[in-house]
């Protein structure tokens, strides 16, 4: 079975969380999902829309990062 990719969104999510020092299953906390559910957004299997603007607020990412990448 193939290993889905990140999507653009999802790497810098990924990135922010690495450069914060903290993990998935903290944001999670943060925002009020599971990390399958988060996996599956960071992955552009969903597309988070519920979470997304909390998820950018807890990650204190400007507006204009949230689409580039």
């Amino acid at each position: 079975m193939e290993k889905r990719q990140l999507t653009p969104q999802g790497k810098q999510i990924v990135k922010r969380l690495i450069d914060m020092g903290k993990t998935q299953v903290w944001l999670c906390e943060q925002v009020g999902t599971s990390k399958v559910y988060l996996n599956f957004i960071l992955r552009g299997e969903r597309s988070g829309e519920k979470y997304l603007k909390k998820i950018y607020e807890v990650l204190d990412l400007q507006e204009e990062e949230q689409h580039t990448a």
